[in-house]
Formats: structure tokens, sequence, C-alpha cells
């Protein structure tokens, strides 16, 4: 048995000093495609889409296809970090979602700002105080952002990549038992997310809403009978123990952000593009508004509406579509739908993102 283990173990020692030589070279030449750069754009999220969908197609396990996309983006920020830190705005405090999903995305090795609004995330972004924004646009239980949708009409920062986030809820608290919590506290949309199994398990106890989860999970780890909703990280940081997991009543629970920057991004061969348009006020304006997109076969996966704020009971339209705004379809529709509309305005295309 000890034999088998230190032939095993050895094994993984040569292994593991192979690994170490390549990516050594990898980033040696991820450094030389820096220096080579001119335009000072540093995170390629085009390029980054690219590898690690050849990486999963590739991939035969055992490990999980989420594995190797997180080694994978953990290498690539690191090797993005030799050419220059960059700097992700996000709605704030750490531990929550919003800080998770910018993880997700660029891996590590960033410089986090933490923010406290939406808002600011957009203004960092558009006064080049940060390269890029992480903001959420909806959720699959509560849906759309709407503060998020009326900045996206009046911004000039474009979308250049979406985050799609796995969200699990907790029950975090120091008391041992359901019956010893007096108050809950969590952000609105958890509670709302959490709202048949709070009413099951925790009926009578207060819920009070809070700015963000992590800043419920700072109020009870020092209140006694108190609680939280958030998530494991949240949790982690302030050294709270979960007292159930997994409350959220969808176990498909899953919140899409989007990453926002100064900058358009470029065909990754299997993108989406984001428009918003409002229709002339005119019978049938709205359906001949989105009929280029039928002529030209191209995919609408969304159409939200929202209050343009310019007049009463009018109307803009949030849209998204499979392809690349440089896409020949893609191009055809939107120059079509540019001659209906009263207003139209391109948000920006980027990889489409896969649920892992």
């Amino acid at each position: 048995m000890a034999d088998e283990l230190k032939k095993l173990r050895d094994a993984i020692d040569e292994i593991d000093n192979e690994l170490l030589d390549l990516i050594s070279k990898r980033a040696a030449l991820a450094s030389n495609i820096g220096n080579l750069k001119t335009d000072g754009v540093i995170y390629r999220p085009e390029r980054e889409a690219q590898v690690l969908r050849r990486l999963v197609e590739q991939n035969q396990g055992p490990l999980s296809n989420e594995s190797i996309e997180s080694i994978y983006k953990s290498i690539m920020s690191n090797c993005r970090a030799l050419e220059k830190q960059i700097t992700v705005a996000f709605l704030g405090p750490l531990g929550t979602f919003s800080e998770e999903a910018s993880m997700k995305q660029f891996g590590e090795s960033i410089e986090p700002i933490q923010t406290s609004s939406i808002d600011e995330v957009f203004h960092l972004v558009e006064s080049h105080k940060a390269h890029y924004g992480v903001v959420p646009v909806e959720n699959s239980t509560e849906g759309a952002i709407n503060r998020t949708l009326d900045l996206l009409l009046t911004s000039n920062a474009m979308i250049c990549a979406e985050i799609i986030l796995s969200v699990h809820h907790n029950l975090i608290s120091n008391e041992k038992d359901i019956s010893s919590i007096q108050k809950i506290y969590s952000h609105t949309q958890s509670l709302s997310q959490c709202h048949q199994w709070l009413l099951k398990h925790a009926p009578g106890i207060e819920l009070q809403s809070v700015s963000s989860n992590a800043e419920a999970v700072k109020i009870a780890s020092k209140e006694k009978g108190a609680a939280a909703v958030a998530s494991n990280r949240a949790a982690a940081l302030f050294n709270v123990p979960l007292l159930a997991e997994n409350i959220e009543d969808d176990p498909k629970n899953s919140t899409r952000f989007l990453v926002i920057s100064n900058h358009e991004v470029k065909p990754s061969g299997l993108d989406k593009t984001s428009i918003i348009v409002a229709a002339k006020n005119q019978p049938g304006a709205i359906a001949s508004m989105i009929e280029p997109f039928a002529k030209n076969k191209v995919s609408m996966t969304k159409l939200e509406s929202r209050p343009s704020k310019t007049g009463l009971w009018e109307y803009v339209f949030f849209i998204d579509i499979d392809g690349h705004m440089t896409d020949s379809k893609v191009a055809d529709s939107l120059k079509e739908i540019e001659s209906k509309a009263s207003f139209l305005k391109v948000l920006g295309s980027y990889p489409q993102s896969n649920l892992t």
C-alpha cells in the first residue's frame, strides 16, 4: 500500500513539474502578446470565450466543465495581470453575488472596487476610473433589475460580456436552532427568492431588508437572535455558521450580470447583441419594428419594456438577439429597424455565457 501511494504521488509530482513549466511558457507568450497590442485593451472577452469553449469541448473528465473553466480562468487572470492588473467595479461590499460574479468572470488577479450603488459602477466605468464594471440585469425568479436597464438607456458604457451565476441562498446564524431566531436580515430580492421556504420554516419571524446580503451577515454575526439569508462566501467572510443550505425556492435560481466597459468586442463565434429601441406612435409599430429579425432569421431571446421617462405612457424596448452586430444578418436587421424605429441604441455585442 505504502509503495503504491509513493508511486502515485511521485507521478503527480512529475506532472506538476511539467504543468509548471507549461504554465510558465504560456505566461511568457501571453506577455509577448501584450507587448504587441497597440490599443491598450488588456481583457479580450471574445478571445477568452474561444479558449474556454475549445477546452470544454475537449474535456473528457474526470473534472467537470465548470472545474476546467475555473482552472483556466485563474490561469488567464494571472497571465493577464503580468501585462496590467485591471480594475473591476461591482456592487459591494465583499461577499455579495456581484463580487462572486466578478471573480467568476475575471478571476482573482484583479483590483476590485466596491461600490454602494449600481449608479456608481456605471460612473466609474464612464469616467475611466475602472476598466470594467459588473452589474446585475435580471434574475430568473424576480425578473429585470430596473435600475440597470434605466442606466443602460442613458450611459455611454457598452456591454462587453455577460455572466450567468447560479444563486444559492443559505440561512446563516450563530444560533443553533431556528426556534432561537427572532429576526432575519437580507436584501429584498433574496428574501423574495426564499419566500416559500421562509413561510414554511420560519413563520412569524420578522424579516428585515438591508442594503446587501453581506451587510445582513455582518449584522447577524453581532446581534443575538439574528440570522441572515446570504451566500456561502458571505458566511465565510464573517465566520458565521450555516444553519440551513440552499433555501431558495427555485433550485435553478440564477442571476444574469453584464460586464460594462468603454470598448467594443470583436466576434467570438457564439455571440449575443443587446439593443434598445422605441417604436413610432402608430398602429402595428412594435410588430413592424421586430419583423426584420424573423425575415433575416435572427433569433430574438429577450424583449423587455421600460418607461422611456421622456413622456407619459411612452416606452422603450430592451432586446437581446443571437449573433454579433457585424454579422450580415444582424447588421441588415438593425439597419432596417433603424429606419422604422423612433430610436435605436446598440448596447454591445459580446460572447454568450453558459450557466455553469
